[in-house]
């Protein structure tokens, strides 16, 4: 007689949900408002109290009278608009690169884009020192009439941009190709470099781009604060869009390609709108950043004053000669400027969000 089996009935009852008890809630609560208190908030209200302790007519005084503030106020705002502009470029081609093809060295590619967030600022001005200085790789290319060996460097990365471009504009359908377009991009390539080539060489020789006996200066002037200022901040246009296209996915650009959009097209009327708050946000993050700039300009601007110094060194500087009014006034300056980032940026996050659940 076979032995009578028992069914064992297991019943799963879900638990409760628990909660943290009260006291680590509040513990954690304080201790972030005590961190937040300590580190900003505190930092930030010394700032103004500080620039302001001899009221608004000293603190005005402080960022108009003196010559040497107002210049580096002055180049402050003329580097950070072409730190942007070449990050922009920057970040949508590489993110455009990175988030739509497979090539070999993407992998590559996409670690360089983090390295000047590993990479110290005065490592970093160091570096263009040490290519740029009177005794660097290019050096002796920047003195005197040595100089017009740039115009083939210049020449051949305006190839490259013109390639490029041209690979976007051209009409991907057959049929939609006239003139111009019709041409393989290998002749025209090659028919924009050398007349891209013979400018070059003609501005160099016979223009007088750079008069001769005069040496193009780099380090200590303001190129090279365009060029570290753009290197530190080269990964924030970059990193915000590279996630938010990898989301988004090709299929509207192949949607658009399909009915006749020219590669242009495609991008100004479907990649550009998609990315925009990524772009945006880059964009704040990186003007935060090139305006705080220190370590880098350090070293690459020699600190003159009056001629090289940009904000933060100009802060620094007031502090050495113990000019705290003067010195307080101007980081209050920079305080300010980040704080309205944050709000732009805490405004455009709110705006996003509100699109994205489709309330009007």
């Amino acid at each position: 007689m076979p032995a009578e089996t028992k069914k064992l009935r297991v019943e799963i009852r879900p638990r409760p949900a628990r909660e943290d008890p009260p006291w680590v809630r509040r513990l954690a609560i304080a201790a972030t408002l005590a961190i937040v208190a300590l580190l900003i908030v505190i930092p930030v209200v010394n700032v103004f109290s500080e620039a302001l302790a001899d009221g608004i007519g000293a603190y005005w005084a402080n960022l108009t009278r003196d010559d040497d503030t107002l210049h580096a106020i002055k180049l402050t705002f003329t580097v950070l608009p072409f730190a942007l502009v070449l990050n922009v470029l920057f970040g949508v081609a590489a993110a455009y690169a990175i988030s739509r093809f497979e090539f070999p060295g993407r992998a590559v590619l996409t670690a360089l884009i983090d390295l000047p967030f590993s990479v110290s600022p005065v490592v970093t001005g160091l570096m263009f020192v040490l290519i740029f200085g009177l005794q660097g790789y290019l050096g002796p290319a920047l003195r005197d009439d040595g100089h017009a060996l740039l115009a083939y460097p210049v020449a051949l990365l305006l190839v490259a941009v013109l390639a490029v471009a041209y690979a976007i504009v051209r009409p991907r359908n057959r049929r939609a190709r006239r003139g111009l377009w019709k041409l393989h991009p290998a002749l025209v390539v090659a028919g924009g470099g050398a007349a891209v080539f013979a400018l070059a060489v003609a501005a160099q020789r016979a223009l007088g781009v750079w008069p001769s006996g005069k040496s193009l200066e780099v380090i200590f002037a303001v190129p090279g604060l365009i060029l570290v200022t753009s290197f530190v901040t080269a990964p924030f246009v970059a990193r915000e869009l590279i996630p938010v296209m990898d989301a988004i996915g090709p299929e509207e650009e192949l949607a658009a390609v399909s009915l006749g959009a020219s590669g242009w097209q495609m991008f100004w009327h479907v990649t550009l709108p998609n990315v925009k708050w990524g772009l945006v946000y880059g964009v704040i993050l990186c003007t935060a950043r090139a305006m705080g700039e220190f370590g880098a300009a350090y070293v690459v601007s020699g600190h003159i004053a009056g001629q090289t110094d940009t904000m933060p060194l100009r802060i620094e500087k007031l502090f050495q000669e113990y000019n705290l009014p003067g010195s307080f006034a101007v980081a209050s300056l920079l305080t300010l400027v980040a704080l309205a980032t944050l709000v732009v940026k805490a405004r455009l996050g709110r705006e996003q969000a509100r699109r994205a659940k489709g309330t009007p």
